[in-house]
């Protein structure tokens, strides 16, 4: 059989995160902005002299080590409700995004057509005005050469939705959707980690989930291990070695 593989949206492939930085900017005012990254650089800086070190474990309620660019802001709860009520108004707001990886997109598209993959694209993106976030999803894929695509819009547990889809991996830059992956499914987690900066998650590859840098280098690892047939016995198992991933007892 085909692989089955889903892939998170944002932060993945879009890059979500610089426009809602920028959207800040336009709505609270650069020099807010501004004041606000300092104070989050400061914080930053007297945790580091106290030797805190960013959370590495991947227990549901811990905080991911790197911070999403748009949370280094350090927002209140409040200016963050003013920001996702402004995204809301702004009209087909998903379908002006950039690429974080160009040329990413066409590159899975080829190799799907080619290996007979079955692409799934989940996101949680709410909606906004203009065309449904569905309909705007398909439009930005399909604008960077994924013709065709397949998107859900989900909430709740990645697990749940990867053993409903019944996929055989997930692609997601979250630790904790990775962490629902391999707790509420028999999917593989690929988490994508970006940050060199910052420590990766101690506990990934012990629960199952495995790291790699770029959605270029998992498209490299998916192109490795499914250099044999997919139906022959043992896909799974060379997806497991090539991530360096090690069974836990619970796993």
């Amino acid at each position: 059989m085909a692989l089955r593989i889903g892939f998170d949206l944002d932060g993945v492939f879009a890059d979500m995160d610089s426009e809602l930085v920028r959207q800040s900017e336009i709505l609270f005012g650069e020099p807010m902005t501004r004041r606000l990254r300092e104070r989050a650089a400061e914080e930053h800086e007297a945790a580091a002299a106290t030797d805190a070190r960013p959370p590495t474990d991947l227990s549901p309620d811990a905080t991911p080590g790197v911070l999403p660019t748009v949370a280094q802001l350090n927002m209140t709860s409040r200016q963050e409700r003013r920001l996702w009520h402004h995204v809301e108004s702004i009209d087909n707001f998903w379908e002006g995004l950039d690429e974080l990886e160009a040329g990413i997109i066409p590159r899975l598209a080829a190799l799907a057509l080619e290996r007979r993959w079955e692409i799934i694209f989940l996101t949680k993106r709410p909606e906004t005005a203009g065309a449904t976030s569905q309909r705007q999803s398909q439009r930005w894929l399909e604008s960077k050469g994924f013709t065709l695509p397949s998107v859900f819009v989900v909430q709740g547990s990645r697990g749940r939705i990867a053993a409903a889809l019944a996929l055989d991996i997930v692609v997601d830059d979250r630790p904790e959707n990775c962490l629902d992956v391999v707790a509420d499914s028999k999917a593989r987690a690929i988490l994508v980690w970006r940050d060199a900066e910052h420590l990766l998650p101690v506990a990934a590859q012990r629960l199952g989930i495995g790291v790699v840098k770029s959605v270029a280098d998992c498209l490299d690892i998916l192109t490795q291990v499914d250099v044999v047939a997919p139906e022959e016995p043992g896909v799974m198992e060379r997806v497991k070695r090539r991530l360096g991933i090690r069974e836990s007892g619970g796993a």
